[in-house]
């Protein structure tokens, strides 16, 4: 289980990540949770305008295992989406972090980052599942 979980990130409980560029957030699913799932055969996002509360169902992930809702790890309006997963979900298997990003969102509340794990505390959190 060799998983990558990048130094800069955030991470959620439910296996999602967050990178920051200033109020906007980038949001999509770990290293983790692609493995768990597998090959990925769709995923449904929401529109841009859309907004959230952090613990919101954003939308829908689904592979050849298992069909899982993906949460929202901070409250924000969606900005950009990753047009690209309609036509290659793949790309989340292939590069989760860089071409399988999600969503992209303006925070809301800035401080909830600080209430997301930081790498090593959410490779310790994986550790025990």
């Amino acid at each position: 289980m060799d998983q990558n979980f990048p130094e800069e990130l955030k991470y959620s409980e439910t296996h999602e990540y967050v990178a920051m560029d200033g109020k906007i957030a980038t949001i999509g699913v770990t290293d983790y949770a692609v493995e768990q799932l597998g090959d990925i055969v769709y995923v449904e996002l929401p529109k841009i305008g859309d907004t959230f509360t952090s613990g919101d169902n954003f939308g829908v992930i689904e592979s050849v295992k298992a069909v899982s809702d993906l949460y929202m790890p901070v409250s924000g309006k969606v900005v950009e989406i990753n047009e690209n997963l309609s036509e290659k979900p793949e790309l989340l298997n292939e590069d989760t972090y860089e071409r399988g990003w999600m969503v992209k969102i303006e925070l809301d509340e800035i401080h909830e980052v600080e209430d997301l794990m930081a790498s090593k505390d959410y490779t310790n959190f994986v550790s025990t599942l």
